[in-house]
């Protein structure tokens, strides 16, 4: 999971969780208020009617209902039973509730002054009073119809908010996270494209106390050490490579000479010819290494526009001069977007390097000393098949194929360093081309190199 997808989801669960809880206490503590809310109603109506029973002298039945009927603190669904100190029922209001008593909850009053509990959907008071003069005992019951319907529209409007509310703190957020971590993302874009070919790259930030600016800064000065180093490791080869030329030059004369002396014996003239043999050799990788310097450099102007047959024209023509016996057979697709896909922008000679040392790597491992070349477009890229027939690689040979000095199996018995493919590579990426090697079918060799147009 991405930081921005952890952040949102840490910050969105977050607010879900803590809303949930505020929603749950506010619903809990308003149902509690309504609760003592309406107890307190239930106490002030019985004491309301006692007070009226004690003060009144000459007790009239019909006149306390009227009087009850039209109090201001009508309940709904009320029934009142009034009792006195022998627990003996003195008054009952006149609607048709009932109320389920016994003489238990009565002696129950007598010791604890008050009980209150749930009756039905009604809630259900017990009190009682002590006047100067005598006791009585109130079992009052009424439904908060009222107060239930505010509660269950506030558990509505909870519910609603709750869900309305966390749906937009979801959405709000990941936006909000993925506004704010878009510097970031920009930041990651811009590293992604920095690589061997351009080292020089750096990252523009602004000089602020912001995370990833600082960062930004840190990975700049990273890349300033970075490139030095890689840039002294490269002059250091490419110096070297100069500086052993000319030796090798020298010693390469010298024998030369000594072989075309007629004075020179046989014997002399066989040894000098297998050194100068190695010598060779050594030349060879020594001007590799110096095309590898050189390519990895990036000192290379892109900007020209070749014909890439002419330049694998010139690199067959360079590649039979060195293998006579090598035949190579050319075919190329014909359609109406090829001769625009013919013209590559980039180094000739470059180009010509990698092609030829593509081309020698299929004489050399293959069984037959053919090759094919075949050049097409495919989805709208130019692609140049070069194929042989010969021992193919396996798996693990494959995922190196394309390092330094890699020399697969099939190799044992043949001179070579393993530089040619990996020029091949760094010449084609910095002509923003590639190529892969394939096996099509047993025994067949294929390198596509694919070029932009």
């Amino acid at each position: 999971m991405t930081l921005r997808n952890r952040i949102s989801l840490l910050v969105s669960l977050l607010f879900t969780f803590l809303f949930g809880i505020a929603s749950a206490v506010i619903y809990i503590s308003y149902s509690n208020f309504r609760e003592a809310e309406f107890k307190d109603r239930l106490e002030i109506k019985a004491l309301s009617t006692i007070k009226l029973l004690s003060n009144v002298k000459h007790f009239d039945q019909s006149i306390m209902k009227m009087i009850d009927q039209n109090s201001i603190n009508t309940l709904y669904d009320e029934k009142t039973l009034i009792f006195d100190s022998k627990f003996k029922l003195i008054y009952s209001s006149i609607d048709d509730s009932k109320i389920n008593w016994s003489i238990d909850d009565l002696k129950f009053l007598k010791v604890h002054k008050k009980f209150i509990k749930k009756q039905n959907s009604n809630e259900y008071l017990g009190v009682m009073f002590d006047t100067n003069t005598t006791e009585y005992y109130v079992l009052i019951s009424a439904n908060d119809n009222y107060g239930n319907r505010k509660l269950v529209f506030l558990k509505y409007i909870l519910i609603a908010s709750y869900l309305v509310f966390t749906t937009l703190c979801w959405i709000l957020t990941s936006w909000m996270v993925k506004k704010v971590m878009q510097p970031l993302n920009s930041f990651l874009g811009n590293i992604k494209k920095i690589n061997e070919n351009n080292l020089d790259s750096r990252i523009a930030f602004k000089k602020t106390s912001n995370e990833i600016d600082l960062l930004a800064n840190e990975f700049n000065f990273m890349m300033d050490r970075i490139e030095i180093s890689y840039s002294k490791q490269k002059e250091f080869t490419a110096h070297a490579s100069h500086e052993l030329r000319t030796p090798l030059t020298k010693i390469t004369a010298h024998i030369e000479n000594t072989i075309l002396n007629p004075d020179s014996n046989s014997e002399l003239k066989n040894v000098l010819q297998y050194l100068l043999k190695d010598i060779n050799h050594l030349t060879e990788l020594i001007n590799s290494l110096l095309i590898l310097s050189k390519v990895d450099s990036n000192a290379i102007e892109n900007k020209e526009k070749h014909r890439l047959d002419e330049i694998i024209f010139a690199s067959i023509e360079k590649t039979i001069k060195m293998y006579p016996d090598f035949n190579v057979h050319f075919e190329i697709e014909e359609n109406d977007n090829i001769d625009t896909a013919l013209n590559v922008e980039g180094n000739n000679k470059l180009l010509e390097i990698a092609i030829t040392n593509v081309l020698k790597n299929a004489y050399v491992y293959s069984d037959n000393k053919q090759a094919i070349i075949k050049i097409g477009t495919i989805n709208q890229k130019l692609s140049v098949a070069i194929s042989n027939s010969g021992k193919t690689l396996t798996v693990n040979e494959q995922k190196n194929l394309f390092e330094p000095f890699m020399r697969g199996i099939n190799a044992q018995g043949t001179v070579g360093f393993g530089l040619g493919l990996r020029i091949v590579q760094r010449i084609l990426v910095l002509h923003n081309a590639s190529i892969v090697y394939k096996i099509p079918e047993p025994n067949l060799n294929l390198f596509q190199l694919t070029f932009r147009f």
